[in-house]
């Protein structure tokens, strides 16, 4: 039996857990990962980048790796209803309604306005190793998949765990101060008395993952293709592209089926199903893997008890609608990180970690519960045009016969229909889902202001500099360069930005920083500073005058605000260093 000890051990090898490694390794943070698969995912599970977690990978030197294998937004910018995917009955290949989606068509100039990249597209099946490669390279020998965490105890002052080689069934002791599960929830949690919250599974789903050549077919540039049946709710469905190439290209499929009992599709019965669904006898398939999974909508109790702590899947469970899923276990492990970093460094006490569950768990509840509005909603649209899985077959083909009538009463059908299908831009087009959550209590000092109202569908953005937000992106210059406000902030470093007036703030900064021994960066941006802001963004954005200061976190959210020069620049940045880090 062997014996290591590291300040973080990780379990979990999945989207979570390579990130966490990631960020943790970029802080300087000593960690071991096991993960108990021999290897990254084999399906394609989450497939949807949203723009927070793109800015989250360009700070961490991700991004462009992803981008290479990505599909571009042009590629699945949409999402589509539809008929059926082929046929030549007079109802079947029938656009029924699409829609622009997740920043593609004209969203694309709100989007590109609200952050420095844009959403991208790739299942975790090709993203999973893009994170393993990082994660190896920044912290080498220390990512062990095949390993198993066979038991752990929190012995007040750390953490004692075992760990089995699963090739070699060699055990090795873990010494580590935190313990940080990402595992899904299968062990970490349950162990440490955390309880999943929430209704029962709402609905067993079917998704066969295959491979076949639909270029014949397919309308390319959509992220979901939902095929409502005109003759059996059972022959409803939906598609996305799997990958590796996009478009026509695509190679490999995904196909979640009308909801129903598990077990009933294997890799051998499927394929007549899938060729009756899509309405290509003659198809050539080749099956990969047929899964059975439960919608869920829970979230844990806790995110932290004594030295362990859960993130991921692990503390939330949502249903796929808005792909809210993964993006929100990358942002747990972005919160975390710099926090850990602080406390094993000794720059801050370890109830700095307590602001990780309450910052992030008012996220996670509130990503469920779209995740769930959305889902019912996107049925309740379904079943307003004749096509829910509750329409008899009889009626369906009556009720799309209406819709697709070419007389007046035909175009009001249409009409109202386009109401209906307006509102699933909660759905598709909620950028200030992505971007737009904050926190209210936690490792920043409020400065009295209330937050901004949000659109109730969420499809719009009001950036805001305001204590505990993103801070807002906007363009700006250094010489030739043009960089956004994001690119200021470092991967460990705190970031005081101020304007021409602020040189006091920057001065008492230096200060500050060597008493807490804190990394502060400093910059200042307007006219004759470092920074140009050349194209009036900032300005427009930043909330502060000229002689006034934010204190941007490592995770690029604002801990403080002073919106003018303050009375001693000094003490005042003492006392917020002291408050967020609860010095």
């Amino acid at each position: 039996m062997g014996a290591i000890e590291v300040p973080v051990l990780i379990v979990g090898g999945g989207g979570c857990g390579l990130s966490a490694s990631v960020f943790l390794s970029d802080q300087g943070v000593d960690h071991l990962l096991v993960e108990r698969h021999p290897d990254t995912s084999r399906v394609p599970k989450a497939h949807y980048l949203n723009q927070r977690t793109m800015e989250i990978f360009r700070q961490h030197g991700v991004a462009d790796d992803v981008l290479a294998e990505a599909a571009p937004l042009e590629k699945f910018g949409k999402v589509r209803w539809q008929t059926t995917l082929a046929g030549d009955g007079p109802l079947d290949r029938r656009l029924i309604h699409e829609m622009d989606a997740f920043g593609g068509g004209a969203l694309r100039e709100t989007y590109a306005a609200a952050g420095p990249v844009l959403p991208a597209k790739l299942p975790q099946m090709w993203l999973e190793p893009i994170l393993r490669r990082h994660a190896e390279d920044r912290n080498p020998g220390r990512i062990l998949f095949h390993h198993e965490l066979t038991s752990f105890s929190d012995e007040g002052d750390h953490v004692l765990a075992e760990v089995r080689d699963l090739e070699t069934g060699e055990i090795t002791t873990v010494k580590a101060q935190y313990l940080l599960g990402a595992d899904g929830g299968r062990t970490v949690g349950a162990e440490v008395g955390i309880e999943m919250q929430g209704p029962p599974g709402l609905v067993n789903t079917t998704t066969v993952y295959f491979s076949a050549d639909l270029s014949e077919w397919w309308e390319e540039g959509t992220l979901i293709t939902h095929f409502l049946s005109p003759e059996d709710p059972d022959l409803s469905s939906n598609l996305i592209e799997m990958g590796p190439r996009w478009g026509k290209e695509c190679e490999q499929w995904g196909l979640h089926f009308a909801p129903g009992p598990a077990g009933r599709w294997n890799n051998e019965n499927v394929v007549p199903r899938i060729r009756e669904l899509l309405r290509i006898p003659d198809l050539e398939v080749t099956v990969h893997k047929v899964t059975d999974w439960i919608v869920h909508a829970h979230l844990a109790d806790r995110y932290r008890v004594g030295r362990v702590l859960i993130a991921g899947d692990a503390a939330h469970r949502q249903p796929p609608a808005v792909g809210l899923g993964l993006n929100t276990g990358i942002q747990d492990a972005h919160n975390l990180a710099w926090k850990l970093a602080a406390v094993l460094g000794g720059r801050a006490s370890d109830s700095l970690i307590d602001s990780y569950e309450a910052e992030r768990r008012p996220v996670g509840r509130e990503n469920v519960d779209w995740a769930v509005s959305a889902a019912v909603h996107h049925q309740a649209v379904i079943d307003a045009i004749g096509a829910g899985h509750n329409i008899p077959a009889g009626r369906r083909k009556q009720r799309l016969e209406a819709y697709f009538d070419p007389s007046p009463l035909g175009d009001t059908v249409r009409a109202r229909a386009l109401e209906i299908f307006h509102t699933h831009r909660g759905g598709c087009q909620s950028l200030d889902m992505e971007v737009g959550f904050h926190y209210e209590d936690g490792a920043l000092v409020p400065d009295g202001s209330e937050p901004p109202a949000r659109v109730p569908m969420r499809n719009e953005h009001r950036p805001t500099s305001r204590p505990g937000h993103r801070l807002p992106h906007a363009w700006i210059t250094a010489g030739d360069r043009r960089l956004s406000t994001l690119d200021l902030t470092g991967r460990c470093d705190f970031t005081l930005i101020t304007g021409p007036e602020g040189t006091p703030w920057c001065e008492a900064a230096a200060r500050v920083a060597e008493k807490f021994s804190v990394p502060i960066a400093t910059v200042r941006i307007g006219a004759g500073c470092e920074y140009a802001d050349a194209e009036g963004g900032w300005e427009a954005v930043r909330g502060i005058t000229d002689a006034g200061a934010l204190l941007v976190r490592p995770d690029q959210h604002v801990a403080w605000r002073s919106t003018g020069a303050g009375q001693d620049a000094e003490q005042t940045l003492a006392q917020v260093f002291a408050a967020v880090l609860d010095r």
